[in-house]
């Protein structure tokens, strides 16, 4: 989710006060997963080198095809080998001026130390109960959806800090 934000702000044609607008063309097709310049790869299931290869490595200098930038987001890239990573290093360290790398991860040990000290980092907190409490409020409202307060909390207990675990669980 935070991967496909970023992906908007810097692809984003009409920035409000440094912000996706969400109505561009762009902005939609990034949200709906759909953009032809924002590549969403699963590194978990792309992990061999001949996929990174195929998917990233030979395809870095193909200019983006409306967007200022093609983006590569990368989830769970730890799951990639060490020569898969050895074979995105150099794309990596000198990559086009149109190409930009999104990697996300939840094991960033597993991740080369020599991919890490060529990457800006990220780390996110975990969410506190009430934060997740008010937030599920406030999406229940939105929804005309009543639930008790104690079902609230409970729930955001069971998220165990992360927004996303909330959302799945509120869903079932």
């Amino acid at each position: 989710s935070v991967a496909r934000i970023f992906a908007k702000a810097l692809n984003c044609h009409k920035p409000q006060k440094f912000q996706p607008c969400n109505k561009c063309a762009s902005c939609i097709e990034i949200s709906e997963s759909r953009s032809l310049d924002v590549l969403e790869i699963d590194a978990a299931s792309h992990t061999k080198v001949d996929q990174i290869r195929d998917t990233i490595v030979e395809s870095v200098n193909i200019m983006p095809s409306r967007d200022k930038y093609k983006i590569y987001i990368l989830d769970e890239v730890h799951m990639l080998s060490k020569a898969s990573f050895n074979a995105l290093l150099k794309t990596i360290e000198e990559p086009p001026d149109h190409v930009i790398f999104i990697m996300a991860t939840t094991e960033q040990t597993k991740v080369l130390p020599t991919v890490i000290s060529r990457c800006q980092s990220f780390r996110f907190k975990l969410i506190n109960k009430e934060m997740i409490s008010e937030r599920l409020k406030n999406i229940l409202a939105n929804e005309k959806i009543k639930a008790p307060q104690e079902a609230l909390k409970l729930i955001s207990e069971a998220s165990g800090g992360a927004m996303r675990d909330a959302l799945t669980i509120l869903d079932r």
